[in-house]
């Protein structure tokens, strides 16, 4: 009995090694960070999504200051994934239908280079898929305008603080008002048609 016991600690040990070792980071700027976080929560094979601030200059900036627009960095989420679930192409598939590639410092009703679209790569696997994808993109794009999303390393990624995290869960209402009063949804089935 002992020994079974044992056994079964060592097996509950070494869970969290595991599972560190099959997660991957991807990070994503599509203007407003609660509008990303959604779709990729959605996913099988997602383990989280938070909301932050990245390609920026200042260490620890606050909403405040990203908001107007003086560090540098664009509103991203960034996405822990278990790439033998999700592969990190479809998660660049999910990226570019919730997102308007079209626009360089503006995303729907949001203005400026903190809401610049952007794919904030994390190794040079990444970056080549992104690359891909863009490519393909453009071949078979059903809109007039050229892409002009950025791909770009990751560098450092700050969290935003708690009270945007998982904003559409804690506020759906709020949510759903900014999201349709943003116009995101209605330019989203202009630019890819309807889900």
């Amino acid at each position: 009995m002992k020994k079974i016991v044992l056994m079964w600690m060592v097996m509950i040990m070494a869970i969290p090694a595991m599972a560190a070792e099959t997660m991957e980071k991807a990070t994503f700027a599509g203007g407003c960070f609660w509008c990303l976080e959604h779709p990729f929560d959605a996913l099988p094979g997602v383990i989280s999504t938070t909301s932050g601030y990245v390609g920026g200059h200042k260490n620890n900036p606050t909403y405040e200051e990203v908001s107007a627009g003086i560090t540098g960095h664009t509103e991203a989420v960034q996405v822990a994934f278990n790439p033998s679930v999700v592969s990190y192409e479809t998660l660049l598939e999910v990226y570019w239908r919730n997102s308007d590639p079209t626009t360089a410092n503006r995303q729907f009703c949001d203005v400026g280079t903190q809401y610049r679209p952007g794919i904030f790569y994390h190794s040079e696997a990444q970056k080549q898929s992104a690359e891909a994808s863009k490519a393909a993109l453009m071949q078979k794009k059903s809109f007039k305008e050229d892409i002009v999303t950025e791909i770009t390393a990751a560098g450092n990624f700050w969290p935003a603080e708690d009270y945007h995290q998982d904003y559409y869960l804690k506020n759906p209402v709020r949510y759903k008002f900014y999201r349709y009063n943003c116009g995101r949804d209605q330019r989203l089935e202009q630019l890819w048609g309807k889900k």
